[in-house]
């Protein structure tokens, strides 16, 4: 996946995401397709989730020089709704010259603290040149199982 292009930050957007750092590395000979690559990622959350700095990993199968697919895992420590705590997300995507498209999801158990019974999707396009990435995030929180008699989910859409 092309790495980001670093710009000096821009005001932060309702809900948004900037690139802190993107580290790649080639497990593949570089120059034959389809290849494989490694980056880990850093990012910074705004918005309904507010991370300063997150830790992903993927995993990057090129199809083209500037095209191809990505998954990935990215551990998130903020707060979402107010609530502090940790979670991790599955990502998919797609990339190509113009840019990135995800889909995400929360893992299923992952949210600690304030986020534990935290689930919930979402998405965002990067468009290359961009210092901000939008992103959407429909969440619920649901009360532990220990006393599901008066568990009721919350639903939430950022």
């Amino acid at each position: 996946m092309p790495t980001p292009t670093t710009t000096p930050p821009t005001a932060p957007v309702a809900n948004g995401f900037t690139f802190k750092d993107w580290e790649e590395h080639p497990v593949t000979p570089e120059g034959v397709f389809p290849r494989l690559a490694r980056a880990t990622v850093t990012n910074a959350f705004t918005g309904a989730l507010t991370a300063p700095a997150t830790t992903c990993a993927y995993t990057v199968a090129y199809t083209g020089e500037t095209a191809g697919t990505f998954s990935g895992m990215e551990l998130v420590t903020g707060t979402v709704d107010g609530r502090e705590g940790s979670f991790v997300l599955e990502e998919r995507g797609t990339f190509d010259a113009t840019g990135t498209d995800c889909r995400f999801t929360v893992v299923p158990g992952s949210g600690t603290g304030g986020l534990a019974g935290l689930g919930g999707s979402g998405s965002f396009a990067h468009r290359y040149g961009d210092t901000s990435v939008d992103y959407a995030f429909d969440y619920a929180f649901t009360a532990p199982a220990t006393n599901t008699a008066t568990a009721a989910p919350t639903h939430q859409s950022a």
